[in-house]
């Protein structure tokens, strides 16, 4: 595969900033750590912002842990505001919640609203459905607690990227089904949804070949799961594409690049979203690979995050 030349001119710089994945269990946490490194020295060059963040820990799910996370309030908030669950991305092996603290901290500032986003435990050390559990144990804190931190508990949307955007697909289901939490939208950025992607017969020929390759992906699953992915059976709150039905699922926005290793799983789960009558919008940005937005200054960057920002705007208004 050579989709060099597909990539757009502009993001052709993030291939050079994006580090080469190469998992095993062995290597994980020397690459755990190196990501943490990585965000340590990016946010000490960051500019200081007047959002407010206040770590946590809530109660986790029965017999298990306290769940971490980190609560973004604006100043100034016009309350009750509303409220926006984040889960951070990293293939369901890596990440914390703090990786997206800039963009958590301008996305409360512009919107207005109160964000919490979830440290959930990560896999192999924590399969499915340690991870989706911790976030739905966030997401109804979040809802019971709502009013104490200023937030309208019938204006909560959740979202995330990657990984997170999986989770949160499966968050939504696992909300619809319990029926506790309303939840007035789901933002699914790049959402990684579907095992069966690692064993497609016909993978898509141009998708896939920077940043998260199948390679990854196939570690990813296989983490997460406990057992290699593409069997029957799985969980839709393990992969959400697996679910019989996307009827009762909130308004929905997905987005994904052209050369993503997502693009027809997220596309698919957009026209299965329609078809169940959830109101969705669906983004493929032209030339994008996986995580293309390292480049903050590209045009297709630019546009990305002003789709994702507005679509957020307009449901929590």
């Amino acid at each position: 595969m050579n989709t060099r030349h597909l990539v757009d001119p502009e993001l052709l710089p993030g291939l050079d900033l994006m580090p080469a994945f190469s998992f095993s269990v062995e290597t994980l946490p020397q690459m755990r750590a190196g990501m943490e490194e990585m965000r340590k020295l990016q946010s000490a060059q960051l500019p200081p912002s007047p959002v407010n963040v206040e770590e946590r820990r809530v109660p986790g799910p029965a017999g298990s842990p306290d769940v971490r996370v980190l609560i973004y309030t604006p100043p100034n908030v016009a309350k009750p505001a509303s409220g926006y669950l984040h889960i951070h991305g990293g293939g369901y092996v890596m990440g914390t919640a703090d990786m997206s603290d800039p963009q958590n901290k301008a996305l409360a500032e512009q919107l207005g609203c109160v964000i919490v986003s979830v440290d959930y435990r990560l896999a192999p050390d924590t399969p499915h459905p340690g991870p989706v559990e911790d976030c739905y144990a966030a997401l109804k804190w979040f809802h019971a607690n709502a009013g104490s931190l200023g937030v309208n508990p019938a204006k909560i949307a959740i979202g995330g990227e990657s990984a997170g955007g999986g989770l949160a697909a499966a968050l939504g289901l696992l909300a619809r089904d319990r029926g506790e939490v309303p939840l007035v939208f789901q933002c699914l950025i790049y959402p990684m949804i579907d095992d069966r992607t690692v064993t497609a017969s016909d993978p898509h020929p141009h998708t896939g070949e920077f940043v998260w390759t199948a390679a990854s992906n196939h570690f990813g699953w296989r983490s997460l799961l406990g057992h290699e992915p593409g069997k029957p059976g799985v969980s839709h709150y393990a992969a959400a594409a697996r679910a019989e039905s996307l009827a009762g699922l909130p308004p929905t926005f997905i987005s994904t690049g052209a050369l993503d290793l997502f693009l027809e799983e997220d596309i698919a789960y957009a026209q299965r979203l329609l078809r169940d009558g959830v109101s969705t919008e669906l983004h493929v940005y032209p030339g994008a690979y996986h995580g293309f937005n390292i480049v903050p200054t590209a045009d297709v960057t630019q546009r990305f995050m002003r789709d994702a920002r507005d679509a957020l705007k307009r449901a929590l208004r």
